[in-house]
């Protein structure tokens, strides 16, 4: 194997460029999930009009829940087949920049149509072309974001690096997220000052804020030189035997099922926010918690910022192990809180305070630490097999990531049948007690992992 030495380690302002990229491909991504089933399952005073089909199979299968399911469980099948296009690359700008490169444009051209119904409202030609939208839609996200994430091993060149990474990324994340959830504060700004409808106004924001990320994912494309700062050797392993040796490595399982969780915990979080204020927190007032979700956002945000350089320097002391499982476990008190949200004997906005900096705070842990670790364990294979495949790694998280995102997203679309409406949110109080348990399942199998043989081993090789 090449050794990393023979490589540029990647300076301050590249290893920023990098993670600028995740602030344009994290705000696409979270407009669907922050905004997608508000707007086409709102409430009855949100003044949008019923866009769907309006059906249900089992109570809780509505139209709703079937495209937003559909789009994740295409976007997981087509995570490990392009993971293994990019490893597999012999482009001479090298493995992953191409690939992020061809996904950028389309990404955020395919989120604002996911918007933008062009068919008669109501019918099932309608429903048909947005979820072909949204599976054009994830399969170009994924084509820029796959190879994103396997590029951090490659660039980070030892631990440090590697963490250091990590927490940048986690800022542009949480960056990303709070500009997605300004999306119905921006619309609502329009539609006020342009005189335009409620659908106008949303529409008009996600096309404002798709332009906006699309010249920030193209920052590290045009930026970082792949072939400079990365080892780049093209794997020949084949797609399937490539995901079985990943899900076949014994620490990769106790990750990739607390990941699926943590994704789940955050498609609850990120889906449930403008119902959290406008139905539980502001039920007579919803246009004040409306634009209270940007704020509610933005104190979420700054509280994991504030926590990161402490997550860093602790991770560094103690390992991530110990970090992870505690965050899991408080993450659980946090969703048990959100079932009695406006019940307390507190103003809303206090309420609404305390949840997201209690949000925050798990996720400040969270964000930095499941990179870095999955970061570990790809490295820690290639090392021990001489076969570098961090791209199937972070193909294969990102393939059970999508289907914990999936999994959330349908908890909490199915909750919405039992009420979502003020006086009758039944369904969105549910979601807390489902947030908990999913929590308290990845603390039983996050415990598992063996980060001690991992960084012992780790730590050797990196003397030679």
């Amino acid at each position: 194997m090449q050794s990393k030495s023979r490589v540029e380690d990647l300076p301050l302002s590249k290893q920023i460029a990098y993670a600028i990229g995740q602030l344009g491909w994290s705000t696409i991504v979270n407009i669907l999930g922050v905004q997608l089933v508000f707007f086409y399952n709102p409430p009855e005073d949100a003044g949008i009009p019923g866009l769907l089909p309006d059906f249900s199979i089992l109570v809780v299968i509505t139209s709703v829940v079937l495209l937003t399911v559909s789009g994740r469980l295409f976007d997981a099948i087509t995570d490990p087949l392009i993971a293994n296009f990019s490893d597999r690359s012999t482009n001479p700008r090298g493995r992953r920049i191409p690939f992020m490169a061809w996904g950028a444009i389309p990404a955020a051209v395919f989120c604002v149509l996911m918007f933008i119904p062009i068919f008669e409202p109501g019918t099932w030609l309608s429903f048909t072309y947005l979820v072909v939208v949204q599976l054009l839609f994830f399969l170009f996200v994924t084509m820029y974001v796959t190879p994103f994430f396997a590029l951090l091993p490659e660039l980070g060149h030892n631990a440090t690096q590697k963490l250091n990474l990590a927490t940048y990324i986690s800022v542009t994340w949480a960056l990303g997220l709070m500009l997605a959830a300004s999306t119905a504060g921006l619309g609502s700004y329009l539609q006020g000052a342009f005189g335009l409808s409620a659908v106008q106004g949303f529409q008009w924001a996600t096309g404002i804020l798709s332009a906006i990320a699309v010249v920030l994912m193209f920052v590290p494309v045009l930026v970082i030189d792949e072939k400079r700062y990365c080892v780049s050797e093209p794997s020949q392993v084949p797609v399937m035997q490539a995901l079985k040796t990943s899900f076949s490595n014994r620490n990769f399982i106790p990750f990739i099922v607390s990941d699926f969780v943590y994704f789940g915990a955050i498609a609850l979080i990120t889906t449930g926010i403008l119902y959290f204020s406008t139905v539980l927190l502001y039920p007579d007032d919803p246009e004040t918690g409306k634009g209270l979700v940007v704020v509610f956002m933005g104190i979420m945000t700054l509280t994991s910022f504030l926590f990161y350089p402490i997550v860093n320097l602790v991770a560094r002391k103690i390992g991530k192990k110990l970090l992870v499982l505690s965050a899991f476990a408080f993450y659980s008190l946090v969703f048990l809180y959100i079932s009695f949200l406006g019940e307390l004997p507190l103003p809303p906005f206090s309420q609404g305070l305390i949840l997201a900096v209690f949000a925050g705070l798990p996720n400040a842990f969270l964000a930095i630490l499941q990179n870095a670790v999955l970061a570990d364990i790809a490295e820690h294979d290639a090392y021990k097999t001489g076969i570098k495949q961090e791209g199937m790694y972070f193909g294969a998280r990102t393939f059970m990531q999508k289907f914990g995102q999936t999994a959330g997203l349908f908890i909490f679309a199915g909750l919405t049948v039992f009420g979502i409406n003020p006086g009758d949110d039944a369904g969105i109080r549910a979601s807390g007690f489902a947030g908990m348990a999913l929590c308290l399942l990845a603390v039983i199998f996050f415990a598992r992992y063996d980060e001690k043989t991992v960084l012992k081993e780790l730590g050797e090789i990196e003397k030679k």
